[in-house]
Parts: structure tokens; sequence; C-alpha cells
């Protein structure tokens, strides 16, 4: 098996107190490291220039904040100007351990996966340590990345310990990539477009002294809004733009036929308390009937979308 080249991106913004240890604790596997100042108000970039002697280390410094997205395509771009193989994600706040670069970047070595990411919910030692709030709010991203990436099979999307092999990466379109704390949800459903094998890497995140930037306020607004449209966008290019299939056609007419039995039952069923007689036979199987087809048609859709999550690694 051919030795591939690591790197480890880590984006720089308000962790001056923990990303020195953070850099430390990178192993040798590692070949470079790019820490990316996100236009850090306690210059953590130059922080890293002045005590860090690791010759892996390279700094580079945005003039404006463009988030934790924009930090990440940043290291990126620079991964692949010196054409490492793969590219971990490591955040600077000292919650990932980097002692699991390895096992996360197995699947992607051995040829299994394309892009691995760390998933916190796999052990209860780990939910247990995790506040409750943020147990309870990832559930429900979880389940809304996985209606919009398509990807059912893994869990914790917003989950930033992450690897992913070159290839895929030049395949992507990281220029339209959201730049902000929406960045993971976002690279997961560019990554279905692409067909790429995505992994769950079991992990125990740490949580300390470090202060998160995410918002809980917006993120419950904004995040909702960008997976509904995704979901959108992906349901119109795999299943009617660059493919069809039985599914293609089971989704719009569940709905449709779901909804004119419900609404033709409210419909009727309002009628009744009105006029005080009973709906007759017919007008009750005419509202069922569409009804349950429309339920078994959208099942049917989800069952096709849920067993064709990518399996053929794109390397």
């Amino acid at each position: 098996m051919k030795q591939l080249s690591l790197a480890v991106v880590i984006p720089a913004y308000k962790v001056k107190d923990h990303v020195l240890d953070v850099i430390d604790a990178i192993g040798a596997e590692v070949k470079r490291i790019y820490v990316v100042d996100d236009a850090c108000p306690e210059g953590s970039g130059a922080l890293v220039l002045s005590k860090c002697k690791d010759q892996r280390v390279k700094v580079l410094t945005h003039e404006l904040n463009q988030g934790v997205g924009g930090a990440v395509i940043t290291g990126y771009f620079a991964a692949l100007n010196e054409d490492i193989d793969v590219v971990v994600k490591l955040d600077g706040d000292g919650q990932m351990d980097p002692s699991l670069i390895s096992a996360l970047v197995e699947p992607i070595l051995r040829g299994k996966a394309d892009y691995t990411k760390g998933n916190r919910f796999d052990s209860l030692t780990g939910l247990r340590e995790m506040p409750g709030i943020r147990v309870f709010g990832n559930g429900v991203l979880s389940l809304m990345a996985k209606v919009a990436s398509g990807y059912w099979n893994i869990t914790d999307p917003t989950n930033g310990f992450t690897a992913i092999h070159k290839n895929v990466l030049k395949t992507l379109p990281l220029e339209m990539v959201s730049r902000r704390f929406f960045f993971e949800s976002d690279l997961l459903f560019r990554l279905s477009l692409s067909r790429a094998v995505v992994w769950d890497v079991p992990m125990v995140a740490k949580y300390g002294s470090e202060t998160s930037n995410l918002k809980i306020g917006k993120t419950l607004i904004e995040f909702p809004i960008k997976h509904f449209v995704n979901f959108h966008k992906r349901l119109f290019y795999n299943y009617y733009l660059r493919d069809m299939s039985v599914a293609s056609l089971e989704l719009p007419l569940g709905l449709a036929m779901g909804w004119f039995g419900l609404i033709f039952g409210a419909i009727s069923w309002r009628d009744s308390l009105i006029t005080g007689e009973a709906a007759t036979a017919g007008t009750v199987m005419l509202s069922a009937v569409p009804l349950i087809l429309g339920v078994q048609l959208v099942l049917g859709f989800l069952s096709a979308d849920i067993a064709g999550v990518p399996n053929r690694v794109r390397q």
C-alpha cells in the first residue's frame, strides 16, 4: 500500500490559549500543519509564528474574517498546491484529540472511504460528557443533514474533525461551499453530489475552558433553511437531472396523492360537521385510499434514497 502524505488544517480564531498545545500533540505521521489565522483579534497566527518551532507549521493569514469554512478552504487550497494526499481538519480549541488522527484517516488510507468525520454519538460515555443542549441540537441537525445530503449512514454532521482525500477534494466546487458554521453540513451536501463515500469514526470530544463562537439562536433559523434548500437541490440533481428511476416518480406522485387525500378528507369532515350528515363510504374511500397510497409511495422513495447511499470509493 502506497504511503500517503498527511496534512492538518487548523482554523485559528480566538484559540490562543489552546492552539500551541494542539500543535504539540500532532504526531509525526503528519507532514504539514497549516494554521489559518482567520483575522483573529487575539493574534493566534502571530503567536504560533513566535512561539512554535515545529518546522511542519505554515501560518496562513486572512485580512478579513471568513468564518471557519473560509479558513479550512484556504488550508485545503494550500494542501492541494503541495500535492498532499489526505487533509485533516482539526479545531484549535483543544476539543479534538490529535492522537485520533491515525484512526480518522485509516479508512481513507485503506481505500475504504473518500471522506471521514468524527462521531461523538457512538459512545454512551461520550454522550454523558456532552452538554445536554448539544446532544439535543446535534440530534435534530443530524436528521436534517441526513435528509439534505442523502448520507443516511452518518451522525453528528457538524463535527469538525474530518479528513478528505485529495482526489475527491479536487472535484468539489470549494468556492461554492458555505464559509461559516454551516461549512461541514454544506460540504456533506457537495460530497453527495460527487458520490463520495463518507464514513463516521467514533471519537469522544473534550470540553474544557474553551468558548464556542457558534450562536445557537442563529443556527436554529439558518441551518433548517439551508438544509431545506440543499435537499431540493440534491433531489433535482440526483433524481431528475443526472438520473431517473422509479423513486423519481414515487415522491411527486406520493406527495400529490397524500395531500389530495388529506385535504379532501378535511373538507369532507368539515362539511359533515356543518350539515350533521355522516360521510358516505365512497367519500371516505376517496380520501383514505389516496392518502394511504401516497404515504406508501413516499416511504418507497425514502427506502430507495437510503439504499442509494454512495458505496464506491472515488480515489
